[in-house]
């Protein structure tokens, strides 16, 4: 683009174009933008002053003028895309049918969507197109969009426009709907994704369409206690990665420290050297080449290695007992935070030592009932056990130690196996041990196992293995902001469930047993963002019982119309394969979660007779990327700012919060770290209730916080029914993104 602009009036042009319908004054702007730009700037040149004039003027006063800079910025794209598939600037929006066969004759567009589609079927997705909705990005969610996103040459041209993105993403994930109601589909996933209602994972966002990469955001894995686990999962862990997957490790089965090995007593050198093995993947494995690998790794609280394993992250020490880039996560039963209330004693434990003396493991237990039940029951056991080696902590030190590593690093992560385990959709076919990276996902899991190596023939071996249950999250969200406004929810979440379900089919995954559980459990997590945009929109104040009665009404409309959906596919194309004996089939779901209104119990009976598409069904990811490509607010977490700047690698980026005016200012003014935690704490219990899986719920606390309230935190997390904490983000820590599973 090296075309000089030809004169004033067509730059005044792009400003009253790019500025039309908006709420601000835009003279000084033009006089300010023609004074700086000289006669022999190029349109890049140009562009660029133009944008950044615009975005100088953001502030919580004017929050429409980062529209202006998408808009000019937008405009730049269209001439780009025009300039490298050759056509006439005038359209905007070029040939989308001759688009897919440039792209895929260059290896970057899968050969799928030519094999699917017939020419006169792609004509019709390219009329419904509609440019205008290019208009609904803010300059920062369409620079994400568009940097990281849209597709490109090998040598990084741009081909592909926002709303082309869009389709591809829609026809690559309807590919295999029945033709005769498939184009329908097409339009209707077009409809959720343009208009910014709804976000598929990042991956998906990426890949969909394309030839490289997979389509799921995260992956869970559990090491057993064997040198071939061990290696076999981090070999897995590696070609995950490489792919573009965050993972998730259970090492609660492995040994620890000094325990025995084939019967010689002291031998195991215990979780830390595998860990740091797993934190050198990690960093060595990186995730398309754009990010170094991102592990969560979980450990129980009552493992004899709980100790060192919470200093993984901690900045002093000995650094041969450090792995600074995992993201410990630490499994805690109902029993020791009872113990923690109550500053009574702990027990640490070797698992392997228990599976030898007791003959059982101990992780494969949890209480059924809130008190009681078989976790505690053989922990107790253990602790009488005059065999069994064991050591005596205060439960109240662990916790100490769990926040001082939380205050300096953000982590550990916290686990409360024992309600994760009572609302388990599929308790009937496993146990869950652990979360994933984001700790949102909460599905059953079990060791690979290996059976046997033999010679085929003369230059082939075999390994068998039986494949345990290696976990795979399906993220997309609905826009809260945007879809609750617009009164979408029903018809937006019939299609969000199909995408997500189609995804499972369709995807890609390089390791044979993450396909394997995919196809069992058919596990999806519809899950949400924009809760702060949408409480401002309704002048609702974050501190208040409305905004706890309404996240508890609002999240049980979205689990029934999902649950619905699910149901309404497994008409189509049949349930899951592990539903019977499932507490979808028992009706034990509905019961569990006091669902006894008449619009609820005739589902639960549709769901009996019906059966349902998905073992798994719902999961709120962190969502901050894909929260800004759509103009709302992240997750379910408050916002930092009214006003902010994102810092870019060559400026800044003015940010106001979504849709601000005098009316919604009151209700964003008071920051993350400012509103009172028990707040977010009981809106998140109201909505655990209604969200099967788990959410991911970050703590918002000043760097000087007292233990003692940080503390009474924890307790009222784990005492209102939560499932998962996230990260405890102090103002003191800088903690690192993992953006897999945004969605």
């Amino acid at each position: 683009m090296s075309t000089v602009m030809k004169n004033e009036s067509s730059i005044l042009s792009m400003i009253a174009e790019a500025s039309e319908g908006l709420n601000i004054n835009i003279e000084d702007f033009k006089e300010k933008s023609l004074r700086v730009i000289n006669e022999d700037d190029s349109d890049e040149k140009i562009v660029d002053i133009l944008t950044k004039n615009a975005l100088e003027n953001i502030d919580e006063a004017n929050p429409d003028w980062t529209y202006v800079a998408s808009r000019i910025y937008m405009n730049s794209l269209y001439k780009e895309a025009a300039k490298n598939r050759n056509y006439q600037l005038t359209d905007k929006y070029g040939d989308f049918y001759q688009l897919i066969t440039q792209l895929t004759d260059k290896g970057i567009y899968s050969p799928l969507l030519l094999e699917k589609y017939e020419e006169t079927e792609i004509r019709t997705y390219e009329q419904a197109i509609d440019i205008k909705r290019d208009e609904l990005f803010d300059y920062l969610g369409l620079y994400t969009f568009a940097t990281r996103y849209l597709a490109t040459d090998h040598a990084k041209n741009l081909f592909e426009l926002p709303q082309e993105r869009w389709m591809i993403i829609a026809m690559y994930l309807m590919q295999d709907e029945v033709e005769s109601v498939r184009s329908e589909r097409v339009l209707e996933a077009y409809w959720a994704l343009s208009n910014l209602f709804m976000t598929v994972a990042t991956p998906t966002m990426n890949n969909a369409g394309k030839t490289h990469g997979q389509l799921s955001s995260c992956f869970i894995d559990t090491v057993d206690d064997s040198l071939q686990s061990i290696y076999d999962v981090n070999s897995d862990v590696a070609q995950l990665s490489k792919n573009g997957g965050g993972i998730g490790v259970y090492m609660g089965k492995v040994r620890g420290r000094g325990s025995a090995i084939k019967g010689y007593q002291g031998m195991s050198s215990g979780v830390v050297p595998w860990i740091r093995q797993l934190n050198n993947t990690a960093v060595s494995v990186d995730q398309l080449g754009t990010r170094k690998g991102a592990i969560a790794i979980y450990l129980d609280i009552w493992h004899s290695d709980i100790e060192p394993f919470l200093d993984l992250k901690l900045n002093n020490g000995d650094e041969r007992m450090r792995a600074h880039d995992i993201f410990p996560g630490v499994s805690l039963p109902d029993y020791f935070m009872e113990q923690v209330d109550a500053r009574g004693d702990w027990y640490l434990f070797d698992p392997h030592e228990v599976r030898q003396v007791m003959g059982y493991s101990l992780e494969d237990f949890y209480d059924e009932k809130r008190g009681s039940g078989s976790w505690r029951e053989k922990y107790l056991e253990c602790v009488a056990h005059e065999g069994l080696s064991k050591r005596k902590v205060k439960a109240i030190d662990l916790m100490k130690r769990i926040m001082v590593s939380q205050l300096e690093t953000g982590t550990p992560f916290m686990f409360y196996r024992d309600e994760v385990n009572r609302q388990n959709n599929n308790d009937h076919e496993g146990i869950i041990y652990c979360s994933n990276l984001c700790t949102e996902i909460t599905q059953n899991q079990s060791p690979t196992e290996f059976l046997e190596e033999y010679v085929e023939n003369e230059n082939v071996i075999v390994k068998k293995y039986k494949a345990g249950d290696y976990v795979v999250c399906n993220l997309s969200s609905v826009n809260l902001g945007k879809a609750v406004p617009a009164d979408v929810l029903e018809r937006l979440i019939n299609i969000q469930v199909r995408m997500l379900d189609n995804v499972i089919d369709i995807n890609t995954l390089p390791i044979k047993q993450t396909t394997l559980t995919n196809q069992k459990y058919r596990a999806i997590g519809l899950g949400t963002f924009g809760w702060h945009h949408l409480l401002a929109l309704k002048g609702i104040d974050w501190e208040s019982e409305e905004a706890v009665d309404y996240a508890d009404e609002l999240y049980e409309k979205i689990a029934y119309l999902t649950i619905k959906a699910s149901m309404e596919i497994s008409k189509e194309k049949e349930s899951y394969p592990l539903f019977k004996g499932s507490k979808w089939e028992t009706g034990a779901y509905f019961e569990q979660k006091g669902y006894d209104s008449l619009e609820w119990q005739e589902l639960k009976e549709a769901v009996k007779e019906h059966g349902i598409r998905n073992g798994y069904l719902m999961a709120v990811a962190p969502n901050s990327s894909t929260s800004i490509i759509a103009g709302s607010t992240a997750s379910i977490d408050p916002i930092f700012k009214v006003f902010y700047h994102e810092e870019k690698k060559d400026f800044k980026i003015p940010v106001a919060a979504p849709d601000l005016t005098h009316r919604t200012y009151p209700h964003y003014q008071k920051s993350a770290y400012i509103l009172d935690q028990r707040w977010s704490i009981k809106q998140n219990a109201a909505r655990q209730k209604h969200i099967d899986q788990a959410i991911s719920f970050n703590m918002y606390v000043p760097n000087t916080i007292r233990a003692s309230v940080l503390l009474d935190l924890h307790l009222q997390a784990w005492d209102s029914g939560l499932k998962t904490s996230y990260y405890v983000r102090s103002t003191s820590t800088d903690i690192e993104e993992c953006e897999w599973c945004h969605s």
